[in-house]
């Protein structure tokens, strides 16, 4: 139990150590709005509706393109991997890869679902931003 949890977390800061990394970088200038340009320097204007379906744009498109995409790869990589590596228990380890296949395409089918049904709501909602998504 100890060893899984471990593994976990070594897991987790692989993942995590990239972005604690690159958290002193300069962002770009931001995408103009109704109000004018809104600048990243010490200028604060005030967020609108726009500004807000941007943020929810940029989260969506982290997660899918950032995380799972990549996890996806990862995932048909170890099932490829075990596939070829069966040896002499090859019905045992083609149960497992083809599971793992299986998994991986239905959770990125299920991702990009789930980012077909965020697109649909952001466009009901009025977000003229640019494609939802890309």
């Amino acid at each position: 139990m100890m060893k899984k949890f471990l593994i976990f977390v070594f897991i987790l800061l692989i993942l995590i150590m990239p972005v604690l990394s690159l958290a002193q970088t300069v962002l770009p200038p931001m995408k103009s709005y109704n109000q004018g340009v809104v600048p990243c320097d010490n200028i604060t204007v005030p967020c609108d509706f726009n500004a807000f379906l941007d943020l929810i744009n940029n989260v969506i498109r982290f997660i899918l393109f950032y995380m799972a995409i990549p996890i996806a790869a990862i995932m048909f990589a170890y099932a490829g991997f075990l596939l070829v590596t069966a040896g002499e228990e090859a019905a045992g380890a083609r149960t497992k890869a083809k599971s793992i296949f299986s998994n991986a395409l239905i959770g990125l089918v299920l991702a990009a679902a789930c980012w077909l049904i965020v697109k649909a709501i952001l466009f009901i909602l009025g977000y003229q931003g640019a494609w939802i998504g890309f």
